[in-house]
Formats: C-alpha cells, sequence, structure tokens
C-alpha cells in the first residue's frame, strides 16, 4: 500500500544527484551559508582541568557552556577529533523537536510511568534552548513551524486521530487532515492524511547552531581543542588522565558526548551501534518549482513508515529529502568512507520524484551520510565510570539536536553529583538492552529491517517485531 516503486531507479534518477557535493550542506561554506573559523590548535603536551569534555557535538558543545554557566571559574577543557560540529551534529535534518522519548508513543511504551514528566521536561527544555539562542546570540535560522506526519498508506489513514487523542492528553495543540486538507499543505499524491502538531517543534541549521555554540564556548573560557583525537582513558586516585597523540589532560572529571564514534567506555560498545542515514539536498527551488509543492506552514514533516522519510525546506527554498534506509555494516565500522552510498541515494531520488513529479529535472546540490548513535530504547541513556568522575549521554538514535542539550545537563548534574528532578528518573537510572555480539547483532538487525519493510508493505506487524514489543525492543515512534 505505500507509494514507492519496486522498480529499480532509473538513469535520470542517478543523474539527478550525478554531481552533487558529498558534503553536508549545513557546513558547506559557499551555499551553506556558514563561515568555517580556522580550527582551535590541537592539543600538544600535558594540561590540567577541572573537567574534560570528548567531542565537540552538541552534546559536548551545550555540556562545555552549562559547566561555564555553573561556574564561571571552573577550567573546562573540551577536545574533538575532527572539528566542532563535524559529526551527527553538522549532519542531521535539522530537526529541533521537544520529545526525550523519540516520540510519546515510545515513550509510552517504555517509561509511561514517567512520560507525563519526560513531557514536561522535554518541553521545557525545548523553551530553554531557544531562550539560550536569545542569551548567546546564536543565529541558526530557528522556525518555530510545527510538524507534519503525513499519511502514505490510505489503509492507515485512521491513526492521526489516535496520535493526536495521546498528544492532547499531554498539552500539544495539533489538527488532524482529511487527505484534502493534507494536500492544501503539501501538494503530493502520495499523501492521503497528515498530523500537524504545532508544540514543541522547530528548525534549525545545524551547522549555524554548532558553531554558534562553539563561539559561545570560547567566549565563556573553555579551552578547546580541534583536531585532538583520544586514544585513552587513564585513572588516577584522584581524577582521570585523557590520553592524546601528543599529550594528555589531568582532569578531575570527564563528560563524553562521543555521538556514534567508538566509545572510550567499553560498557557503552554493548549499547550503542551505528547505523548510516543518509540526505539529499536539492538546488534551490524557482518560484514556480516553489509555488508548485505548496508548503506554505513550511512544517518539517515525516510520513507514517517504519522506513520512513523525513524532509524540510530551507530559508533559501531549497527542499531536504533523507532517511528511509538506515544502513548498519558488519562490525559497525564508522567513517568517512561511508558517507557516500549509491544505492540508497538512488532510491531516495527515485522516491523523491514519485513523490513530487512537478520537480522533475530538479537537481541535487550535495549528497551526504553519517552515522547515527542507535540504541535498543532509542532515545539517550546516561551512564558513569571511573568511580563518578566520569559521566556519559549517548543513544539519541537521530533525534537529537534538542535532546542533547537535556543529555548534557543531565551528564553534568551526574558527574557533579548533583540530584535533581532528571536525575532521580528511571529513563536516567535504567540502561536500553543491550545489543548481542558479533554475528547475532547483524543477523538480528537484518531480520529486524527485513520485517519492518514487509509491515510497510503488508500492514501486518509480524511475529517477530511483536516478538521485540513484548521484549521491549520494539520501535514505536
Amino acid at each position: 500500500m505505500i507509494p514507492w516503486p519496486s522498480t529499480p531507479p532509473t538513469d535520470a534518477d542517478r543523474a539527478a544527484y550525478a554531481d552533487a557535493t558529498v558534503r553536508p550542506f549545513w557546513l558547506d561554506e559557499e551555499v551553506g551559508g556558514v563561515e568555517r573559523p580556522v580550527a582551535a590548535p590541537a592539543l600538544v603536551g600535558d594540561a590540567t582541568a577541572d573537567l574534560c569534555i570528548v567531542g565537540g557535538g552538541f552534546t559536548g558543545l551545550w555540556a562545555a557552556l552549562h559547566a561555564k554557566r555553573d561556574d564561571p571559574a571552573r577550567d573546562v577543557v573540551l577536545l574533538e577529533g575532527e572539528t566542532c560540529g563535524f559529526g551527527g551534529s553538522g549532519r542531521n535534518g535539522g530537526f529541533c523537536v521537544a520529545s526525550l522519548t523519540h516520540g510519546l508513543h515510545n515513550g509510552a511504551a517504555r517509561f509511561a510511568d514517567e512520560l507525563a514528566t519526560l513531557e514536561r521536561l522535554g518541553l521545557q527544555n525545548h523553551a530553554d534552548l531557544c531562550a539560550d539562542l536569545d542569551t548567546y546570540g546564536i543565529e541558526c535560522e530557528l522556525e518555530h513551524t510545527g510538524e507534519l506526519d503525513v499519511v502514505l498508506d490510505p489503509t492507515r489513514a485512521d491513526w492521526p486521530a489516535e496520535d493526536a487523542a495521546l498528544l492532547r492528553e499531554h498539552g500539544h495543540d495539533v489538527e488532524v487532515l482529511d487527505r484534502d486538507a493534507a494536500r492544501e499543505h503539501l501538494r503530493s499524491e502520495v499523501v492521503h492524511g497528515a498530523l500537524w502538531d504545532r508544540t514543541g517543534a522547530s528548525l534549525v541549521h545545524p551547522g549555524k547552531l554548532a558553531l554558534g555554540l562553539r563561539r559561545a564556548v570560547l567566549d565563556a573560557g573553555v579551552r578547546l581543542h580541534e583536531h585532538t583525537t583520544v586514544a585513552d582513558l587513564v585513572e588516577r586516585p584522584d581524577g582521570i588522565d585523557v590520553v592524546c597523540p601528543q599529550g594528555r589532560v589531568r582532569a578531575a572529571k570527564v563528560v563524553l558526548g562521543t555521538n556514534a564514534f567508538r566509545p572510550l567506555v567499553r560498557e557503552i560498545r554493548r549499547y550503542v551501534v551505528p547505523v548510516y542515514d543518509y540526505v539529499l539536498m536539492t538546488e534551490p527551488l524557482t518560484p514556480e518549482q516553489r509555488a508548485s509543492v505548496g508548503w506554505a506552514g513550511r512544517q518539517g514533516m515525516g510520513d507514517d513508515q517504519n522506513r520512513f522519510h523525513y524532509f524540510r525546506l530551507t530559508h533559501d527554498e531549497r527542499i531536504l529529502w533523507g532517511g528511509y534506509d538506515a544502513v548498519y555494516r558488519f562490525g559497525g565500522p564508522v567513517g568517512p568512507e561511508w558517507d557516500d552510498h549509491d544505492r540508497t541515494f538512488a532510491r531516495l531520488s527515485q522516491q523523491f520524484f514519485v513523490a513530487f513529479p512537478q520537480l522533475r529535472g530538479v537537481r541535487f546540490s550535495h549528497r551526504w551520510g553519517g552515522a547515527i548513535d542507535t540504541c535498543s530504547r532509542f532515545s539517550v541513556f546516561f551512564g558513569t565510570t571511573h568511580g563518578g568522575r566520569l559521566a556519559y549521554a549517548a543513544g539519541y538514535t537521530g533525534l537529537g539536536v534538542a535532546a542533547t542539550r537535556f543529555g548534557a545537563r543531565v551528564a553534568l548534574d551526574l558527574v557533579d553529583g548533583r540530584e535533581t528532578e532528571a536525575t532521580r528518573l528511571r529513563y536516567v537510572r535504567e540502561k536500553p538492552t543491550p545489543f548481542p555480539p558479533e554475528p547475532l547483532r547483524s543477523i538480528g538487525i537484518a531480520i529486524t529491517q527485513n520485517r519492518m519493510a514487509a509491515e510497510d508493505r503488508t500492514g501486518r506487524r509480524g511475529v517477530w517485531l511483536r516478538t521485540l514489543d513484548r521484549l521491549g525492543l520494539g520501535f514505536d515512534s
């Protein structure tokens, strides 16, 4: 019942992205609107710090900023293996959504007793993030558009009303749209209805957000070292040595925000798998092309499938089109060699022109991929090691633009021994179910992906997926 072709992509589908730059649009100085600063110097020699933060993505940047806001005299060092925003923070779609549980349904399935609190904390975190942008003068093209989830399968036209009831129960301002009303928002024949959630859903330019946070942490007095990989962590009686190729930081405490990259703490490796996500970005649409798709509300959009797409407009009227495939490779390698994946780009291009045949002839200017730190509960989890001197936040599963601010705050509270409403939650205290070792990990992921695709085709949730649901491992977001 889904609209995507079963036939192979055509030469025309491939030609549309053949000349695309293999680089995240958000980090492209020429067209992405960012001004890349000169890289901070790599760490050479030994240094000391009250707090060392590893990872210069959103989690690490928010942690550094909040650590200095808590205590301006605190000596904070931030280490980044590439440059700030290089990883998932500069490669995502820019959907800044309040949910801390990857959607209400996923939260209800796993944290029903805490869901009201998690929703409140998530909405407050979203509001505080927006306030921080004003406080620190971070211009990142923030748009409060809400989020429009569209129905692709006409046999599922009733789910927006069901979801709306749950959202309203938790204070969301939502509108259910039938097929004709949904097509007034998005002129596409694949749309058969929609749910518009106007609460806690915004869009940002993630590259500008990352670089704005980078500037703010430098202004706050954080010592930043880019192009500084961390090789090891060595516990001392009074702290932790953060060991790098050309030096080390003797830190009293450490916060890790390494996303999908190989964790420095062995226990995290059981819980996180790096799954690759791929994205296409069109060239700017002409006024006529832009008018042909409607989209006057400029909402961030997603569809109702397991193998879902996410799509949005940029300030210069491009369309970002990503998702569908989630590629896991045996052993979970992460590196630039996996950023370009023709099979996925061809499928995304084909599906884009099925959704928007009126845009046939539009070319894609950028294509890119990157790893997402996926865990079995599909939302961030936390932990401490090294006698409580190290804390981490990991496993955002692609919904981290806003949640990383919350994750950073909680990690700081954990490493500093502060008890808060958040740290008392089971959501913070419990770990997700670990993934099995290879080769069972690859086999299990492959079977799950196959069965999710089958559910999209047939509308039936088979034995495998129902079993995962009973074990608390099912995906319902």
